[in-house]
């Protein structure tokens, strides 16, 4: 008889003795080791890295225009109708009107939770619905989505010019542009902005007296100046043949020179050009007073004396003007790799920068701080590994410390893939998850290992297969390991209807925990008996032996 049938002879109760039955001599057993452990390192590598898991925050900005109305008439005719025909929609938490001249501006927020593709087309819907009820003279309401998924970057840079670069501020926006150009190419990256940017533009400064001089109003200047933003002519139309004839005129505005040269006016017979009653200069949009600057720290030594030694390192150099460019990602995405993406980009332009004098500081990186978060982490879960081997060597010995070492990688590894087949992300609270489970994970192979070490070192052990102590041993805790494992897991479970923004925060913490804790069992169930079967061996008790035998022979002549 071989070995399979006898184990299929041991008589058991419980699930825990049918798995042990059923893996302790199945060849696919190791397999089945080598397969778990492989899909969790491939799951903690593929799996998006977060600092932070992600949040479903749904809500929008209503924007209706009404020129010429005073803020009380906004807030009667506009603001106050809308407002209650919103608060039709389900899932809606906060509405916050706002009415100022001309316009009226409506923010909602939905619960924290509710799914954002849907409440951005229930918020368009209703405003839709109801455009009949604006007042006459209202312009089409703009809706525009909040996506805290793309409007939140990962990377944000700062270039600024530095000293003795042959560049202004025109010519570095064109040349953060250009990069930004590119920055939207990148696999993965959702959106690119521009934060204190200054774009080329000419610049008119009118001289009042000679305005005067020349009996000029500036309405008249302005005139002239609009008419040059007028569309030249680009007439299309088709001959008796049929063919398309397109007829256009080369742009009259080429440079500085021909601004100057317009002509506003005629004075005694004589034009009036625009160099003669004001100051043309090509420069940038001076009306624009968004701007962003960068102090960086001087680069200075500590004093030698030891008497007068201060730390200088922390005083501040001079400001700068500078662009930020900022770069979100996809949602469901991994930053770190999106995030080394676009610095592989961002060293092509090295050389290019260095000759005309651009620098930059990254000012933000996502991507290296949940890079650096998860990796923590992770080291963490090491030590605390090692932390649980030198204890159970210390209580049950090496062999037995082993076994149950093996068990906790292998259950992180189910618990990470069932993680990624559910589409969640590695973040602080997952691995935080982990943490908290970890030393409830060990709990049933510990039971298993010491039932089975215990059953070893019975006085009848050395008259029984150490294959049916295998088994016996994991059948007879498996019914109260079952029990305490399923009243921590349903400890877990209210977690998961916590609302608000700590629950949605919170929510990896019930759905990993309980997985971890239902594949410690079924781990330590399967691989326990299977490893303690390679490897421990049953001491040699030749007292308890000779006892046991000296019972038989008493029980024979009795």
């Amino acid at each position: 008889m071989n070995k399979e049938d006898e184990i299929a002879k041991i008589p058991v109760t419980d699930i825990a003795g049918r798995l042990a039955k059923t893996f302790i001599y199945n060849p696919l057993t190791p397999i089945l080791a080598v397969f778990l452990l492989a899909v969790g390192y491939l799951s903690l590598v593929v799996m998006p890295r977060e600092e932070d898991p992600q949040i479903a925050i749904s809500g929008g900005t209503i924007i209706v225009p009404l020129p010429g109305s005073t803020p009380e008439e906004i807030d009667n005719i506009i603001v106050k109708p809308l407002e209650r025909k919103l608060r039709e929609i389900s899932g809606l938490k906060h509405i916050y009107g706002m009415a100022t001249d001309n316009v009226g501006i409506i923010n909602v927020m939905y619960t924290i939770g509710e799914n954002r593709e849907d409440s951005n087309l229930k918020l368009y819907d209703k405003v839709m619905q109801n455009m009949d009820q604006l007042p006459k003279g209202a312009m089409q309401p703009l809706i525009r989505p909040f996506d805290i998924d793309i409007d939140i970057p990962i990377l944000t840079f700062a270039f600024y010019l530095k000293d003795g670069s042959p560049l202004n501020r025109v010519d570095l926006f064109k040349k953060v542009r250009k990069i930004q150009n590119d920055f939207n190419a990148v696999k993965n990256v959702s959106k690119t902005t521009l934060k204190g940017e200054h774009k080329e533009q000419y610049n008119i400064k009118v001289d009042l007296y000679k305005l005067s001089g020349y009996h000029l109003s500036l309405g008249q200047i302005m005139k002239a100046v609009q008419a040059l933003a007028v569309n030249v002519p680009d007439v299309k139309g088709r001959t008796k043949d049929n063919e398309l004839t397109i007829f256009g005129i080369k742009n009259a505005i080429n440079s500085v020179e021909d601004v100057k040269n317009v002509i506003v006016a005629s004075y005694m017979n004589s034009p009036i050009y625009l160099k003669d009653v004001a100051t043309v200069e090509d420069s940038y949009d001076v009306q624009n007073y968004k701007s962003a600057e960068i102090i960086k720290r001087k680069e200075t030594k500590l004093a030698k004396d030891e008497e007068t030694k201060e730390e200088s390192l922390g005083k501040f150099g001079e400001k700068k003007e500078q662009i930020t460019l900022g770069v979100a990602k996809l949602k469901g995405t991994n930053a770190v790799f999106v995030a080394e993406a676009v610095m592989d980009e961002l060293k092509k332009y090295q050389d290019e920068l260095a000759k005309d004098g651009i620098g930059y500081v990254v000012t933000r990186n996502y991507g290296v701080r949940a890079d650096e978060a998860v990796n923590e982490l992770v080291h963490h879960l090491v030590i605390t590994i090692l932390i649980i081997a030198l204890v159970l060597v210390l209580a049950l010995g090496w062999r037995e410390s082993l076994i149950v070492s093996f068990t906790v990688p292998a259950i992180l590894a189910v618990t990470l893939f069932i993680a990624y087949l559910t589409g969640q992300t590695i973040n602080r609270i997952t691995l935080f998850a982990f943490l908290l489970s970890l030393g409830l994970l060990v709990d049933a192979a510990i039971i298993v290992i010491e039932n089975i070490h215990r059953h070893m070192h019975d006085h009848d052990a050395a008259q029984r297969d150490i294959d049916e102590i295998m088994v016996t041993a994991t059948d007879e805790i498996g019914a109260p390991t079952n029990i305490a494992t399923l009243a921590i897991i349903l400890t877990m479970v209210p977690m998961a209807f916590v609302g608000g923004m700590m629950g949605a925060f919170m929510k990896p913490i019930p759905y990993n925990v309980p997985v971890a804790l239902f594949a410690s069992l079924v781990v330590a169930y399967i691989f326990t008996p299977y490893l303690a079967n390679k490897m421990l061996k049953k001491p040699k008790l030749h007292h308890h032996q000779h006892h046991f035998q000296k019972d038989n022979k008493d029980g024979d002549h009795s």
